[in-house]
């Protein structure tokens, strides 16, 4: 089965930077758009980020300037890099992708298991 495969997450201090990666296991899957959410306890699930097929970025204004989404099609991997890390940062981050499988000519939509972001003050 096509899984997205989530790493990249720890223990950083406050100021630091962590790159979240997501990577689709499937071969005949291909990555299409990408959402990364974030949820910590007491918090509610956030839109973090996205990516769409041709480059195209959006992002929370909590996270502008300090966050970057990125992809590598040849590793069929979406990136977070995620910079000026603030304890209100603390969440686990998950991935959502649209996937492409070339295999049967349609869509799916997938979640990554999470990977945990920790940001001592």
């Amino acid at each position: 089965q096509v899984q997205l495969v989530e790493s990249g997450g720890g223990l950083v201090q406050a100021g630091g930077s962590l790159r979240l990666s997501c990577a689709a296991s499937g071969s005949t899957f291909s990555i299409k758009a990408v959402a990364w959410y974030r949820q910590g306890p007491g918090k509610q699930r956030e839109l973090v980020a996205t990516i769409n097929s041709g480059g195209n970025t959006n992002y929370a204004d909590s996270v502008k300037g300090r966050f970057t989404i990125s992809r590598d099609n040849a590793k069929n991997t979406v990136f977070l890099q995620m910079n000026s890390l603030n304890a209100e940062d603390t969440d686990v981050y998950y991935c959502y992708a649209n996937l492409y499988d070339t295999s049967r000519y349609r869509t799916e939509g997938i979640w990554g298991a999470g990977t945990q972001v920790t940001v001592s003050s």
